[in-house]
């Protein structure tokens, strides 16, 4: 399936918005279960991580198909997806939430960065995570894992449909990343969602300084009274949103 790329306004948009915002309005459109579970990032950056999803699917290991030697195989998927993900995409891993073994380290996390590669997620772990938190790159993981992936995980299909924590992805959806987790959306509704996620901050910062400041929540989240309507108006007047 091909997609129009992900335009550079909903990019930005996208880097300054939370996932929590991003949940409630996917939510709204009958989507529940697009947050990935059980992954957190390995250091706090700060703007989100934004890219169209490419993927590598992992299946269980079997040994007489995955001994060390097979890395000398130029054609190794997890060597060739590392060499095709596209600049600007996040890189998703299905390791079958199983973080017992890695599903790639600081090597390969390097090369993708010096690819221009967004990001990283995997529902597994990933191996050398502290040198891998110092790095530019975002990633994110379930926890640290030392042993090569080749002991439980073998690599087998290059941006294909994947499940990622419990969540569907496929290439090309739009993958989301702040200091929490990590969401998918569907690429088709990114720009919607985008453009709805900037007037829900814009909103939820006018309640949070209005709640900061002794008021009730009570017909101001959400705004049942006709004063929370005008106050979030003048709000948004003096503060340029």
């Amino acid at each position: 399936m091909t997609h129009t790329p992900l335009s550079a306004e909903t990019r930005e948009k996208l880097r300054y918005v939370s996932t929590a915002t991003l949940s409630t309005l996917l939510f709204k459109r009958g989507l529940r279960n697009q947050f990935i579970q059980d992954v957190r990032p390995l250091s706090p950056k700060p703007e989100n991580m934004v890219g169209e999803a490419f993927t590598l699917r992992y299946i269980p290991a079997r040994e007489d198909l995955n001994p060390l030697s097979v890395f000398q195989n130029p054609q190794h998927p997890q060597r060739l997806a590392v060499e095709q993900a596209p600049a600007g995409s996040v890189m998703v891993f299905d390791s079958r939430k199983d973080p017992r073994a890695a599903s790639a380290g600081a090597i390969l996390v390097t090369r993708l960065m010096a690819r221009g590669v967004e990001g990283v997620v995997t529902d597994g772990g990933f191996r050398d995570s502290p040198e891998i938190a110092q790095l530019a790159i975002h990633a994110y993981h379930n926890r640290p894992s030392a042993p090569t992936n080749l002991t439980l995980h073998q690599a087998l299909d290059i941006n294909v449909p994947i499940g990622c924590g419990d969540v569907a992805v496929w290439p090309g959806d739009v993958i989301v990343g702040d200091q929490e987790g990590v969401i998918v959306i569907p690429h088709e509704i990114a720009g919607e969602i985008a453009d709805e996620a900037v007037e829900m901050t814009a909103f939820e910062d006018f309640v949070i300084e209005q709640v900061g400041n002794g008021a009730s929540v009570i017909g101001l989240y959400p705004p049942t009274r006709e004063e929370s309507v005008v106050a979030f108006r003048e709000w948004r007047s003096r503060n340029g949103r």
